[in-house]
């Protein structure tokens, strides 16, 4: 099992981009999982608790550099560790 001692606490917003600023590398080696609106989710982004949204990427739409579009989905966020 894990050791929830030694594991950081999670930040109010997380992106699992590396290029956002709200990206924190020591998160991601372990796994963590996105409630919203009492619903799991593994197809998240981005989230911010206090703003009560997660970000979401879109299956077919991209940016004009390639990248997907991004929808956000609002409502009560909870971040745990598995």
């Amino acid at each position: 099992m894990n050791d929830t001692t030694s594991l950081p606490v999670l930040p109010d917003r997380l992106s699992i981009d590396p290029k956002s600023p709200h990206h924190i590398a020591e998160i991601f080696e372990h796994n963590i999982g996105i409630r919203v609106n009492g619903k799991e989710r593994n197809d998240v982004d981005e989230y911010c608790i206090s703003e009560g949204w997660v970000k979401i990427a879109s299956l077919k739409a991209v940016d004009r550099r390639g990248q997907p579009l991004m929808m956000k989905i609002k409502g009560t966020i909870e971040a745990y560790y598995l």
